[in-house]
């Protein structure tokens, strides 16, 4: 356990004007409160609450905050209350604790309903005080850095939502440093083959490569002295999750990966950082399309900094990223700068954003949500996004997520606006609706008088507000289309469980599922956006068990015709949890094609033939096929090592082929059955971390789809 003055020379170093005499007293409560009590390690419990406070020392926070890190588990684990902590401590860190204990007992993993409930209180618990959100992020560090003394199956649970939730939401609040430790801890329980696999290969390529780190240090420091530039370099490899998240995005295996080496460069002032980047491009290569001003352009959580990607020594591609001390402390700490101190007094950091203010920002786009799934949504967009900066015609900043597109623009606007698009120029260009707006781009939005959301907008756009926006409409426009194809899905998932889709069932489903009316339920159901199975467990969980979830083939595709049958297509092979549409044959039913598929261009001119489809909801079972071209290292145990993997990830091979054999390495076509898309990521994800496997990618071929393009109607 940290002693009390280990922890006040913690503090004295930033704050010599603390009351040292409350926080003893708040330590010496805590550890009296606390005694006889222990963490699962066989620790004494307190010595928990002191790392807690100890991290946020680090973080130079103010006394309050210390203090409440001090007490946090009190008032819901020992005998102590509210009221003897306002009476001991002030009525200020009383809240703090109360307001710690309720997040706390927030059961941030439940059911979708619950989950988009709890992140509602989670944000009226920051929108109170945000110092409470530090000490809950703060203690789940902890508790990530010491989950091994928990079960196994605990771990996982904390392991998911540590990624799902606490980690994002640091990052959110600029606090990077706590994002990627959150994300390596989780990681480590997640998937801790993958990530010794990348240790692994990690340090092969540093004994391979020597110092890189330090060659390519000294390389900037000499162009930055010859410039005359005082500026500080600090170099490191990324964390090992870091890595796998970007094989991931790219596709690609850890030998095919470059930027693994970030540099920060931090300067004096604001003049200097353009005369470092300057400098930097004047040595190096800039890679193209990877600068990103965030000075000129700050992200609203107050982050600065310029980031560009240049190819350094030996053509490897190495992440710089250039700011000021002032802007590297909200970049290290993000919003908790505004409550830092230096020197016992309160730090006036410029770059530090109001909390307050920014907070009510980002609730102020959720209020709007009444739907549990679109409140859901939006927050996890919000959370996860990063930022591009693009302009109206008169020159006003819009902020939008990366990868937002001319719709999301529009509905960012106004909501009228988004409903009556037609069209969109980017710089002066008419560009399609879909293209990807890039930073520093002006749009302009075309609108026309009569124009209704199209169903195809829902793929095209990427913020919580344009999606929810476009759904509300669609549900207006093609609602009673939607409640008598709900009906049908109803009827016949009630008669699967024995039951009658009677008008009370369907109104007991809706007041379960916090709707207000029955048709609520079936137009939900018509448009996809709820399951049969999310119905019938709100009315009958006892007779959904487990392997109940799974949705049978006949089930599985929403928008078919009674009549009609359907078969995957041998081009694209596309999995549940992919945006699909239908091709009609005559006597051979439905052909299902991934969106994305090449081959669907054959059938532009004969739009009849096109059906707008959905995968089913829920859990499918692991019977569609997918082939993937996979190259291995010609060596002993190799292809077992493979095999068992696969198997690992609960897929079966079905297939295997030897398409090319050479003497160091073999190329093959691995077919496997899958239940979904995820299921395919996961797959893949562990096979490229697998030092033995050169390649591997999904095998998707036209010239498979020759036998299926006879003419049907």
């Amino acid at each position: 356990m940290i002693p009390v003055e280990e922890l006040l020379d913690k503090i004295r170093a930033y704050n010599p004007k603390t009351e040292e005499t409350l926080i003893r007293a708040a330590y010496e409560y805590g550890r009296q409160m606390h005694q006889g009590q222990y963490r699962h390690s066989g620790e004494d419990y307190f010595s928990h609450p002191v790392a807690v406070a100890y991290i946020l020392a680090s973080q130079r926070l103010d006394d309050a905050t210390i203090i409440t890190a001090l007490l946090h588990d009190t008032i819901e684990d020992t005998r102590a209350s509210y009221t003897q902590i306002a009476d001991m401590f002030g009525g200020e860190i009383a809240d703090l604790v109360d307001g710690v204990t309720k997040l706390t007992n927030l059961q941030l993993s439940s059911t979708e309903t619950q989950q988009a409930e709890n992140f509602r209180k989670l944000f009226m618990a920051m929108s109170k005080d945000m110092r409470v959100i530090l000490v809950k992020l703060a203690d789940r560090l902890h508790n990530m850095r010491t989950i091994k003394a928990m079960r196994p199956e605990k771990q996982l649970k904390k392991a998911r939502e540590t990624m799902d939730i606490f980690a994002p939401l640091a990052g959110r609040m600029g606090m990077q440093w706590m994002r990627e430790e959150l994300e390596d801890l989780a990681f480590k329980v997640i998937n801790s083959e993958a990530r010794a696999s990348i240790i692994r290969r990690f340090l092969t390529l540093q004994k391979a490569s020597d110092d890189v780190i330090g060659r390519i240090t000294a390389d900037m420091r000499h162009e930055f002295d010859k410039a005359g530039i005082k500026a500080e370099v600090l170099g490191r490899a990324k964390k090992p999750y870091s890595i796998w998240r970007k094989m991931q995005e790219k596709e690609i295996g850890f030998s095919r990966l470059s930027d693994i080496y970030g540099f920060r460069i931090l300067t004096q002032t604001e003049t200097d950082c353009y005369a470092a980047l300057g400098a930097i491009h004047r040595r190096w290569f800039a890679v193209p399309g990877r600068f990103k001003d965030y000075i000129s352009q700050p992200k609203s959580n107050g982050y600065r900094s310029i980031h560009t990607t240049v190819s350094g020594r030996d053509g490897k591609r190495v992440e710089v990223q250039i700011r000021t001390l002032q802007m590297h402390d909200v970049a290290e700490t993000g919003v908790a700068a505004h409550w830092s101190y230096r020197d016992g007094e309160r730090s006036e950091n410029p770059f530090a954003v109001d909390p307050a203010k920014w907070i009510a920002g980002l609730t102020e786009q959720f209020d709007a949500e009444e739907d549990h799934a679109e409140f859901l949504e939006a927050v996890k967009l919000e959370m996860y996004a990063d930022k591009v900066f693009c302009f109206t015609p008169k020159g006003e900043v819009v902020k939008l997520p990366r990868g937002a597109t001319p719709i999301d623009f529009a509905y960012a606007i106004h909501t009228r606006i988004g409903h009556a698009t037609v069209g969109a120029k980017i710089d002066g260009m008419r560009v399609p609706l879909w293209t990807r707006i890039k930073n520093g781009q002006s749009v302009e939005v075309i609108t026309a008088d009569g124009q209704t959301p199209q169903s195809t907008w829902l793929d095209i756009a990427v913020t919580g507000k344009a999606r929810s926006a476009i759904r509300r409409a669609l549900r207006e426009i093609d609602r009673d289309r939607f409640i008598k194809l709900g009906w049908e899905l109803a009827r016949a998932a009630f008669d699967h469980v024995g039951k009658k889709a009677t008008d009370k069932a369907l109104e007991t489903a809706a007041r379960h599922l916090n709707m207000k009316t029955s048709d609520d339920v079936l137009a939900r159901l018509g448009s996809a956006e709820l399951t049969t199975v999310q119905v019938l467990n709100a009315i009958y969980p006892e007779l959904m068990p487990d392997d109940a979830e799974e949705i049978g083939k006949d089930l599985a595709v929403i928008g078919l015709a009674a009549d009609q049958s359907f078969d995957r297509a041998l081009c694209c092979q596309p999995l549940p949890g992919e945006r699909i549409v239908g091709i009609t044959y005559r006597g051979r039913g439905v052909v299902v094609h991934a969106i994305d598929c090449d081959t669907l261009s054959n059938y532009d001119d004969q739009p009849q033939r096109w059906l707008d489809l959905h995968w089913h909801g829920g859990r499918h079972p692991a019977v569609y096929e997918v082939s993937l071209d996979v190259t291995i290292g010609n060596d002993a145990g190799v292809m077992g090592r493979i095999c068992t993997l696969i198997g690992e990830q609960k897929a079966n091979i079905s297939d295997m082929t030897f398409v090319d054999r050479k003497p160091d390495f073999y190329r093959l076509q691995v077919d496997i059955e899958l239940r979904d898309v995820e299921h395919l990521h996961g797959v893949i994800s562990v096979l490229e971390a697998e030092n033995d496997v050169a390649a591997i990618e999904r095998l998707r071929d036209p010239a498979r789809a020759a036998g299926a393009t006879q003419d049907a109607m």
